[in-house]
């Protein structure tokens, strides 16, 4: 049993307050390509980004008389078998069974990005542009969940196009609005199969491939590793060595550093 949320594509009004609430709660600054302008269209950013963890895709669908907008907010799919966490070397990427969130640990990570490769859905992301730079992510705002709250993101929804539960619980949710609909809805919920199953479950009036999203097998990629690993270069593990003396000898160098200045401070007080 795991947490999971529904997305309802049908009570989506795109009006972005998920990425709004995202933004704030994880202090993530703002973006100029993120702006509705002239040039961008109302659909602005349209991708993840170290500073973006969600946003809301906005697609024309139909002609004439049919025109629609339709709407789907992209994140961390937070796979229950995820292929990041099978693609990474050092063990950084980890998926939590209480809460369903796929949590990332800076102090393992050495940058090899492997994760950013493996990944289905293409949501890891990397600081290209700090000295020091991390994977960012949604993070299920796991530190909610364990809190007893609700994703932020979940919380500012004013519709109810975003509903947390169990995941089981939602999949049923999803299935009886489908079947009540007489047509409304795509008879499909992406998510509950796709990559082995996510904690992001989508229902939607329009097919999802026109949404944007990916068309992912069934098959979980960390049930077979070379799933995982097979887009990775065949030089990976020659990297992976030598990527791992690095950290080990930063880490070294780190701890020698800090040794010798405990020992300075020692002395400091002795005299």
């Amino acid at each position: 049993m795991s947490n999971a949320v529904l997305y309802d594509g049908t009570r989506c009004i795109g009006c972005r307050a998920c990425s709004v609430a995202c933004k704030s709660w994880n202090r993530n600054p703002d973006d100029p390509e993120e702006k509705v302008s002239v040039e961008g269209g109302i659909q602005g950013k349209a991708f993840l980004s170290d500073k973006t963890f969600t946003f809301m895709r906005f697609r024309e669908v139909g002609e004439g008389d049919d025109f629609k907008w339709a709407f789907c907010k992209i994140q961390c799919m937070h796979c229950l078998h995820p292929a990041c966490e099978g693609a990474c070397p050092v063990g950084a990427l980890k998926r939590d069974e209480e809460t369903g969130a796929v949590v990332y640990d800076d102090g393992r990570c050495f940058g090899c990005r492997y994760c950013m490769v493996a990944c289905p859905f293409g949501v890891p992301t990397f600081q290209w542009d700090e000295p020091l730079p991390w994977i960012r992510k949604c993070t299920f705002c796991s530190g909610r969940l364990d809190g007893g709250l609700k994703p932020a993101c979940v919380t500012a929804c004013p519709t109810g196009a975003l509903q947390l539960g169990e995941r089981e619980e939602l999949i049923a949710e999803a299935h009886a609005r489908i079947n009540a609909s007489n047509g409304k809805y795509v008879d499909h919920v992406y998510g509950e199969k796709e990559a082995g199953g996510t904690s992001w479950l989508y229902i939607s009036p329009v097919p999802f491939e026109e949404l944007g999203l990916p068309i992912v097998g069934e098959e979980a990629p960390t049930e077979n590793p070379h799933i995982a690993m097979r887009t990775l270069p065949y030089y990976a593990g020659g990297v992976v060595v030598l990527m791992a003396g690095f950290y080990w000898l930063t880490k070294r160098k780190q701890k020698l550093s800090q040794a010798g200045d405990h020992q300075g401070e020692k002395e400091e007080v002795t005299k």
